[in-house]
């Protein structure tokens, strides 16, 4: 399960929460714009835009959770489990696998528009990275400062939706997660009025009454309304310090902690990490769920010339500051 927002002060802000049981040795992966893309159905792309986001590597590949490239785009795959459906390859068409789609969308576009042309001849396909890393059931959000879609390969084709919300979670579908939130339509962070009835007075107790009604659990259809409910009433101030801060207090929403959601056998369903991008600036924070400290890495102070990987371990180490 996982979670994808978007959130713009003078900045455009995008990122996500990745929860899962176990981690797969992810780290910070900057791809400079000479780093040769094979890809499986199409030419070799040896010249493209710079990337950074989170990845696992493997065999010199950078297999990306989340990332955005140096013009600002930023994209995000979430678990779409059984609603996820890839092809054949099919001429005519340019076949990309799952693994390879956020490379192939991110190394050509600088913006939404650019690549809502580029899915027009897109076809997702079923081959897998390898023997031992299945197709991961995903759907995707793709956004910049001024847009965000929704993107999900099903049975049916793939659908390309606009997302004026600028989150994502997992299940069900986009547009029956959009429609479920007119069952919200009342929520309010202001104090709310007696509706109830005009015979009976009526006054409230607590601050915050006005959100009374919002799911507090941990699915996904609950996640996209507590996320979106967060992020559409959220107010910061315009700097980075809090801007960045803020976006993390939106994620912070939705975060899973260790025991809550308990999948058998000793294991249990975490927020493995949060990230937050700078899309203007190429900055990409992230905390992790042993180490609640924001750490950053900024794509430019890196030679985006390069043909190699430029990878970055997570900090994970937490310190905890005595006083006195």
């Amino acid at each position: 399960m996982c979670t994808a927002a978007t959130y713009k002060t003078n900045d455009f802000y995008f990122g996500r929460t990745l929860d899962y049981e176990m981690s797969y040795g992810e780290e910070i992966v900057i791809t400079p714009r000479n780093y040769g893309f094979d890809f499986r159905k199409t030419e070799t792309l040896e010249n493209h835009y710079a990337i950074i986001g989170m990845a696992h590597v493997s065999d010199g590949y950078p297999l990306y959770y989340d990332a955005m490239n140096e013009k600002g785009l930023c994209m995000a795959g979430l678990n779409f489990v059984g609603n996820a459906h890839y092809s054949e390859a099919e001429e005519g068409k340019d076949n990309i696998s799952q693994f390879e789609f956020i490379p192939w969308i991110l190394s050509r576009c600088a913006s939404v528009q650019e690549a809502v042309g580029l899915l027009n001849r897109i076809n997702l396909i079923n081959i897998p990275f390898s023997n031992k890393m299945p197709l991961a059931e995903l759907h995707w959000l793709i956004s910049d400062k001024n847009k965000s879609i929704t993107v999900e390969a099903v049975k049916e084709g793939i659908n390309v939706y606009d997302n004026p919300a600028g989150v994502l979670t997992n299940n069900p579908t986009f547009p029956e997660q959009m429609f479920n939130l007119n069952n919200y339509i009342n929520l309010s962070p202001k104090e709310p009025e007696n509706k109830f009835s005009d015979k009976i007075n009526l006054k409230t107790y607590s601050r915050g009454m006005g959100a009374i009604g919002l799911p507090g659990d941990l699915s996904s259809q609950s996640r996209f309304v507590r996320v979106a409910f967060t992020k559409l009433n959220s107010v910061s101030g315009s700097s980075e310090k809090e801007s960045v801060n803020q976006f993390f207090h939106i994620l912070g929403s939705v975060e899973q902690q260790k025991g809550c959601c308990d999948l058998g056998n000793g294991k249990y369903e975490i927020t493995i990490y949060t990230s937050c991008c700078n899309a203007d600036k190429g900055i990409y924070y992230y905390t992790t769920y042993e180490n609640q400290r924001i750490s950053g890495i900024d794509m430019h102070r890196e030679n985006l010339n390069g043909k190699y990987l430029i990878e970055y371990p997570l900090a994970t180490e937490d310190e905890i500051n005595i006083y006195n």
